[in-house]
């Protein structure tokens, strides 16, 4: 006989041999009987329908001596009693459907209050976005001016301006041009934010040996050595990625000025658990305890007056690899270098935007 109806002849067996015990001695440990072979009944995946079957075979191979008025009470309570595990996990499992059904509730509607609050914050975002980006217009009209009319004095002056009135000029053009640059970094930032992903395959390689180009031209006097590995491919926005490749390239292009043999090499980490890019550099480096700094808006860890900069440039990578759904980060010491690494994620999902 096959092993499975085995089991079932067996049960059914049982459950007679112990029905026929209490029907000719009522008993509570018979009764406990019914109970263990109900809990068995439904261990092994027997139905409500499936037990009752089971109960009426087992009364009809009964003698008929057994089931007077008497005897089918008797039957019908020890039946009842083999039913209790079937009630109880019914219960169990209603209670469990009204518990998950007040979960859900409750779930709906923190996702509901978690869905207006981001909607709020999107609007209160954008509305900030905007405000900044007509605030930051608006300033360079001014900017222009006080640039211009301090040039403008110092050319109608001539030669009787006093040498520190000359001075305090030049100062108020320069101070003017630098917060017009400042502007124009914090404008750029802000447009990293409200740009639309426009996602293709990107040669990071072509991208960087450009970026290198143009600096080279721009400092042709520069002597420094210049690496790239080829066949750097990724799936990014183009425009984004060259901005991010511009910041980094040009800061480490930046930070080897004052390098003997400088070198800066781009390429790509070895293989991990997502690919990881990276712009190395043997300039100054920092000290990693101030990491956590760089890829805040302002934050410098060499003097402007060391390294020019707006302190703006890490912040625009950082919000640039964000919006990739990347990440970034960088390792150095002070004195041997500097290594920023992030990475693209190939999926067609956008990143957070920050």
């Amino acid at each position: 006989m096959i092993p499975a109806l085995e089991e079932e002849e067996d049960l059914a067996r049982a459950y007679r041999r112990t029905l026929s015990t209490f029907l000719h001695s009522p008993s509570e440990e018979a009764l406990a009987g019914a109970y263990q072979l109900g809990r068995r009944a439904l261990k092994e995946g027997k139905g409500v329908i499936d037990w009752a079957g089971v109960h009426d075979r087992a009364l009809a191979a009964l003698p008929m001596t057994l089931l007077g008025p008497e005897g089918l009470a008797r039957a019908g309570t020890f039946y009842r009693e083999s039913l209790s595990p079937f009630e109880m996990t019914q219960r169990g499992y209603a209670e469990t459907n009204r518990w998950l059904e007040r979960l859900n509730a409750e779930l709906r509607r923190e996702i509901s209050a978690k869905e207006s609050l981001a909607a709020q914050l999107q609007e209160a975002n954008a509305s900030l976005e905007s405000f900044s980006y007509s605030v930051a217009h608006d300033l360079r009209a001014p900017l222009r001016a006080i640039s211009g009319f301090s040039d403008a004095l110092i050319q109608d002056l001539g030669e009787t301006v006093k040498p520190t009135s000359a001075r305090f000029l030049q100062r108020i053009s320069a101070g003017a041009i630098r917060m017009g640059q400042l502007i124009d970094a914090l404008l750029g930032l802000a447009r990293v934010s409200r740009v639309e992903l426009a996602r293709s395959s990107v040669s990071l390689s072509d991208l960087a040996g450009t970026v290198l180009e143009h600096l080279k031209a721009s400092e042709s006097a520069r002597v420094i050595e210049a690496v790239v590995e080829p066949d750097l491919v990724a799936q990014g926005d183009p425009a984004l990625l060259r901005a991010l490749l511009e910041n980094l390239i040009g800061n480490a292009w930046k930070f080897t000025s004052k390098t003997d043999q400088a070198r800066i090499e781009i390429g790509r980490a070895p293989s991990g658990a997502e690919p990881a890019y990276f712009v190395r550099d043997n300039g100054p480096g920092f000290d990693m305890a101030y990491a956590a700094k760089l890829f805040e808006p302002f934050q410098r860890l060499h003097s402007a007056q060391e390294f020019p900069g707006t302190g703006i440039g890490l912040a625009t990578v950082h919000r640039i690899v964000r919006r990739h759904g990347g990440r970034i980060w960088a390792e150095a010491t002070v004195g041997g270098g500097a290594t920023f690494y992030f990475t693209l994620p190939k999926g067609d999902e956008h990143g957070p935007s920050v």
